[in-house]
């Protein structure tokens, strides 16, 4: 496996001189399968432009081009690239896209496309060249042949969210981001008119099975992409915005027999500065023994 960054940044696209070096693209992310010999591209943020120009000179010649697109959600920053994205304006490209709905009335083109119309765009999503296939995708575990395996899992985020966990020959590659913490939803203050006991207990267990669910998912990865926007003190006023701080990014790495963690998602007002600062703070903690802990930076490659 090989993958490589094209976009770190998380909300919206922030490029200038300040995050010239970590890159200023939203979330999108290359794995390359070498045997069987596979492109599979996750997300579609502004970093899939620099991608599928990156295709078009190394790729394209090649023969035509062939690519599965897994979202992990769909807010905007997260499909907001795919307009730009030129294999899909090439009539020889074959794309699959995958991804989750939150409402079986609404399909997933729908959605995707919806942001190529007249009033946004001007190509509708039905004038592209590409043969382009949707799917909407829940949890679960699927064999994608060749001795290629992908788990999926709900993440915790306000709108339908997927981790990815891609295995091939013993190797295996995880995603988990956009996510927060699990926590109980309920009142926990037996002093507030509100609270009811077995409700708040009922919470709390589905709080703590989800985590451990998770835990279970990014288990000896050999590379883990995790949700690490805010610190933990940036947290505390981000409550339910659907992200995890990079205190926790790390714990979680190290219960679990993390082998590498790329920090991702990096908040669009995080300098890099301040990345690089942070990244000798966090990379030299005791919690980061025994792995290798970086912020992702867009054009970096990691062989697995």
């Amino acid at each position: 496996m090989k993958v490589r960054f094209w976009g770190v940044r998380g909300s919206i696209p922030c490029p200038g001189r300040l995050t010239a070096k970590y890159g200023g693209n939203t979330a999108c992310i290359e794995l390359r399968l070498n045997d069987p010999e596979r492109l599979i591209i996750i997300d579609a943020g502004s970093g899939i432009r620099e991608l599928g120009n990156f295709m078009m000179v190394n790729d394209l010649p090649k023969g035509p081009i062939s690519a599965s697109i897994y979202l992990s959600h769909t807010h905007w920053d997260h499909i907001m690239g795919l307009p730009f994205f030129t294999p899909i304006y090439l009539p020889s490209t074959t794309l699959q896209v995958f991804g989750p709905v939150n409402h079986e009335t609404e399909t997933l083109d729908t959605i995707v496309g919806g942001q190529m119309t007249y009033r946004y765009f001007p190509v509708r999503e039905a004038e592209l060249a590409a043969n382009i296939s949707y799917a909407n995708l829940k949890a679960g575990h699927f064999d994608l042949g060749d001795g290629v395996s992908l788990t999926t899992k709900y993440l915790n985020h306000p709108i339908l969210c997927l981790g990815y966990r891609f295995e091939c020959r013993g190797k295996v590659f995880c995603t988990a981001y956009d996510t927060e913490p699990y926590r109980n939803l309920f009142c926990t203050d037996p002093n507030d008119p509100a609270y009811d006991e077995l409700m708040a207990s009922e919470g709390q267990a589905v709080a703590e099975e989800q985590g451990a669910d998770l835990e279970r998912f990014v288990a000896g990865a050999d590379l883990l992409v995790y949700d690490a926007q805010y610190t933990r003190q940036e947290f505390a006023a981000k409550l339910g915005w659907g992200h995890t701080a990079i205190e926790e990014a790390i714990a979680v790495a190290g219960r679990n027999g993390v082998k590498r963690l790329a920090l991702f998602h990096h908040d669009p007002m995080r300098t890099d500065e301040q990345l690089d600062a942070m990244g000798k703070v966090y990379g030299q903690s005791p919690e980061a023994a025994g792995r290798e802990i970086f912020f992702a930076q867009e054009g970096m490659e990691i062989e697995i």
